[in-house]
């Protein structure tokens, strides 16, 4: 009996059905005609973009991590960063079929930028993300020799 066989599904259950589950909200939402009911807030819409996602960053963050990657913290801020933004970036390119949609470029890079973000975020809340002087407080003091 393959005893990964348990490790696996959990992993998948875990890790890889929120990303699933996330693009496929995303993909819904993208199918439907734009709310009206969004108040006339100049760049709401960019900022709603961006934090969508943040959010998928940080869920392809997650998940990567229990790739063969693990702990390899650039590969892994890279690849989140590039499959959340491609992934927003063909949201795009779906929602330019779609009837009383339309693409627009600006909300590309808001998804590319809300990728970054949440890539970023989520690398150092596990810790992964070291940032000289932020992440060790000690780093930005020099010991010197001074008598």
């Amino acid at each position: 009996m393959d005893r990964s066989f348990p490790s696996n599904s959990k992993k998948f259950l875990n890790y890889w059905l929120p990303v699933i589950i996330y693009c496929a909200l995303i993909f819904f939402q993208s199918s439907r005609p734009v709310p009206e009911s969004i108040p006339e807030i100049p760049y709401l819409d960019k900022l709603l973009h961006a934090g969508a996602y943040a959010i998928l960053g940080a869920l392809f963050f997650r998940a990567y991590r229990t790739t063969a990657l693990g702990d390899k913290r650039h590969y892994l801020i890279t690849l989140s960063i590039l499959s959340a933004g491609l992934y927003g970036i063909g949201d795009e390119l779906h929602q330019y079929f779609v009837p009383f949609r339309s693409a627009d470029i600006g909300d590309a890079l808001a998804d590319i930028v809300g990728s970054v973000i949440g890539a970023l975020a989520a690398a150092a809340a596990a810790g992964n993300l070291k940032i000289h002087g932020l992440t060790n407080p000690k780093a930005l003091y020099k010991k010197t020799n001074r008598g």
